[in-house]
């Protein structure tokens, strides 16, 4: 859930809000008089959303992608683990 504040209520309480923010992944939006308002969020969560948005970029992909999360959540394929997607792909082979 997004929680607003004013500037000096983000002031008068900056630690208690960055807690919420990296503790509870709260997003913090500040209103500021006469000037367009500014959102808090993680670093982790702005990493995380930055990726998203790149990997999106191409139609091709996001389209691969959103048809994964489709099957995925409809329980459709076959789950495999990491040590077998590795050795799958060969990444499980010693380097010579």
């Amino acid at each position: 859930m997004t929680i607003q504040t004013t500037y000096s209520q983000a002031r008068a309480n900056l630690a208690t809000l960055l807690d919420r923010v990296t503790h509870d992944r709260e997003v913090i939006v500040i209103q500021r008089r006469g000037e367009e308002d500014v959102a808090m969020i993680s670093a982790d969560e702005l990493t995380s959303l930055m990726e998203t948005a790149y990997l999106l970029q191409s139609p091709r992909n996001a389209e691969r992608l959103l048809t994964a999360l489709t099957r995925a959540l409809k329980n459709e394929g076959n789950p495999q683990s990491t040590s077998d997607l590795r050795r799958e792909i060969g990444l499980d082979q010693d380097a010579t």
